[in-house]
């Protein structure tokens, strides 16, 4: 795939006890980004937060929280990353959607040469 050098950023803000269809809802976020060839996508587990509902999740020892914040991030163009968004919004029943434009230095793969 080839990127343009002006992309955007997607990032999900979601509890890791989210789930959807029987799975973590991270993975199954990221499953459908790849059946949907979107350029990548990365999962990133916090070690504190809060959202919308104003509970701090912590990975502090004393108030060691199952339910850390998870960020997936998504990279591709404007038109692919609000469709996808569009496709998965139903999955998510609690969290937070971000979106801003990136500048894509370089997209490349040892794999595609």
């Amino acid at each position: 795939m080839k990127l343009t050098e002006e992309g955007c950023l997607l990032r999900i803000f979601i509890g890791e006890k989210d789930r959807y269809e029987h799975r973590p809802l991270y993975e199954w976020i990221v499953a459908q980004a790849r059946q949907q060839g979107l350029a990548g996508a990365t999962v990133l587990r916090g070690m504190m937060g809060f959202g919308a509902s104003s509970r701090i999740k912590s990975s502090r020892i004393l108030r060691l929280s199952e339910d850390l914040p998870i960020i997936v991030e998504l990279v591709d163009t404007e038109e692919n990353l609000k469709a996808f968004l569009a496709s998965i919004d139903h999955a998510i029943s609690d969290g937070l959607a971000t979106y801003e434009k990136a500048n894509i230095l370089f997209y490349r793969s040892r794999s595609s040469s």
